[in-house]
Order: C-alpha cells, then structure tokens, then sequence
C-alpha cells in the first residue's frame, strides 16, 4: 500500500489535519499540514477549521490539541507515544506541593500532562517561557514543573528566582561533554547549539541556546558553515531542508544508549502506517474529562493571550 497517497485520500475524505512535531521521522514531517514545536503546534490547533486533528508526536500534545478542541476528533497514531518528562510529574505530586506553597504562581512546562496543565496558573513552551516567567508580577514566587533544566536556564535569564521541579527529558540529558569536544577539534568551524532542556554543563559551552523554532532559525540566519545540534536528531531534517548548504552534527550521547545520536523512543513510534490507520478507523481518539479541560484551557489561555 502507498501510505502517502492514501493518507492525503483519507485527509480529503474526512477534512483532517496532520500536525507534526520536528521529531518525527522525516517521511512524517513531509506528509504533515505543519511541522513545529510545542508553541507553533499549539497556535495550528487553536485556529484550525479541519474536524480531525492527527497528532504526529506524543500523547501530552494530542492532549493539548483536544484541550483547545473539545469538539473535534484527536488521534494519535499510538497511544503509546508518551513523554519521560511528562511523566516524571504527577498531577497528585503537584499538588501536594502547590498545597504546600499557597501563594506560589504554578507555571508547567507544556510537556505535562493535561491533569497538571488544570492545577497550573499558565502554561509556557521553552519559545516563550522566559515571556510567560516575565508577565508574573516581582511579588509573586513562581513553582516551575516539570523541567529542571529548562526552570534553571529561564531563572539565570530572567533573574527569578523558582521552586523548580526535579524532572527532566531522558532525550536531552544523555548528551556526552566528552564526545562533544572531541567532535568539536574535528569541526573547528562548528557551533555548539542546545535546546534548553539538556543539562547546564552543555548549555554552558553553547554558542546558542534555543527551542527547536529557534534554533531552525538561528541556522538559516547565521554564518557558521557547521553546526553540532545537540537536541533530538529529527530536527536536523527540517535544518537540512531550509538551510542545505550547511553541514549538521548530532551531539553524541553517553555509552550506554545504543544509537550515536539522541532519539526520543516515544516520537518514534509513530509511522506512516499507523498514521493512516488510526486516520481511516479514527481511533485511537484522545479524551480529556470537561471539568480538567476546562482548567487546562485556562492555562493554556493564560499563555496563548501574551501572543
């Protein structure tokens, strides 16, 4: 079967939209509507007009997507496809803690669960978490879930102090400070590039620190003819696309993973062929209980209206 043409037949036939995440595989991103990060994602399902939406990433997202969409259908190709960030924050843990700290402003990094996304205050994506952590007024304190590293950057850049979460992505933690040097006399002429998620020791040699939008940016804009990418090894893809004539490392990670580069498990699960099933059987469908949407909504809101 020719899953390209079929999935474009089935887009047609039931008035989808396939959104994709820059970790995807490469024949995910070139078969999808829009290819973005988590902001650029959430802003595709926000105005969207088609009556399914295909989520092409993992379950927080399709989440998402259904929590500023009640009445349209959400699927995710595998239901599978979860998040070692979002699940190292438990909406019950979280409250706990927010009990604990009354007159905190709870902020969670949108890679959280819709359950934690309805106890927070506002939502932010590493593009704008540095904005969202600026428009709380000085006098309030600030609880950062569920990324300790990102929480980290966005204080040291905004000066405020946080009550951070100790959570973090298995994808950008494995990075190798070892292995990155020795790239790095191999390609003298390379920058260093991070997403904000990795652990401070790489940030700290980073010539520029961004959210996958970005760094895609970044690379089209700046004059370095190499680059060692150190975030998931699906957005070198898009970089290969929208600035080719420049060459992409991906940071290599420690001993004990088997790929060289850093994967996320979880966006790879995904196929075109479970693409197009769960498009032609509309299953499996993503559901958010009314009163926790609602909440989330808010938060999300709350994000969504600094622009």
């Amino acid at each position: 079967m020719d899953f390209v043409e079929e999935i474009k037949k089935l887009k047609e036939e039931k008035n989808a939209i396939i959104l994709a995440h820059y970790y995807q595989y490469p024949e995910i991103q070139d078969i999808a509507d829009y290819v973005g990060d988590s902001l650029g994602l959430s802003k595709q399902a926000a105005s969207t007009n088609a009556d399914m939406i295909v989520f092409a990433g993992v379950h927080f997202m399709a989440e998402t997507a259904k929590i500023i969409n009640p009445k349209k259908t959400v699927v995710l190709p595998d239901l599978e496809a979860g998040c070692s960030l979002a699940d190292s924050c438990p909406a019950d843990s979280l409250q706990i803690l927010k009990d604990k700290n009354p007159n905190h402003v709870v902020v969670s990094y949108i890679n959280c669960s819709a359950d934690v996304k309805a106890i927070s205050d506002i939502i932010c994506t590493s593009s704008n978490a540095g904005r969202v952590v600026e428009s709380i007024p000085d006098e309030k304190e600030i609880i950062f879930v569920p990324d300790k590293n990102l929480g980290r950057y966005v204080s040291e850049k905004t000066g405020r102090e946080m009550l951070l979460w100790n959570g973090n992505c298995e994808v950008h933690i494995e990075f190798s400070n070892e292995k990155i040097e020795k790239i790095q006399k191999e390609y003298p002429n390379a920058k260093l590039i991070a997403h904000p998620e990795s652990q401070q020791q790489i940030l700290e040699q980073s010539e520029f620190i961004g959210s996958t939008a970005a760094l895609l940016d970044f690379v089209q804009k700046d004059d370095a003819p190499e680059y060692i990418v150190a975030t998931e090894v699906g957005i070198l893809h898009k970089m290969k696309q929208l600035a080719p004539n420049k060459k992409y490392i991906p940071a290599p990670i420690t001993e004990n993973n088997t790929c060289a580069c850093s994967e996320c498990p979880y966006m790879k699960l995904n196929t075109l062929e479970k693409i197009y099933n769960c498009m032609k059987n509309e299953s499996p469908q993503i559901s958010v209980k009314e009163d926790v949407r609602v909440k989330a909504k808010k938060a999300m809101d709350n994000m969504l209206s600094l622009g």
